[in-house]
């Protein structure tokens, strides 16, 4: 896969375990690919902020959906303003491709 690949348009690939991480270089490039996404302890994570609580849980709820179709979870820490939402791969205890693609869905929510 190349960085320039529009990942909003991939779907996850079941992930079971047995892959391996993807390493930091790899990382890295698929990272170029997102707006605002940082790595951080083997994750990539980005806040959202929203005018009010309801355009919050609107984004959540959202989210939740691509995770549901994805059956790719983040894990999401949701205020009354903002909404952090990072992703890793549990089955593989790292980065997989799955995350990057679930983050570049997340990003297409706030650009339609």
């Amino acid at each position: 896969m190349t960085p320039s690949c529009d990942l909003s348009t991939r779907r996850c690939v079941p992930c079971e375990g047995g892959v391996p991480v993807l390493n930091d270089t790899v990382a890295r490039e698929l990272l170029a690919g997102l707006n605002g996404w940082s790595l951080a302890d083997a994750k990539i994570e980005k806040t959202f902020r929203f005018r009010n609580h309801h355009e919050t849980m609107a984004f959540v709820n959202a989210v939740a959906w691509i995770s549901h179709r994805e059956e790719h979870h983040p894990e999401l820490t949701v205020g009354y303003a903002d909404c952090r939402v990072r992703y890793w791969t549990h089955a593989i205890g790292g980065l997989s491709e799955n995350d990057f693609i679930c983050a570049a869905k997340v990003d297409r929510l706030l650009t339609l």
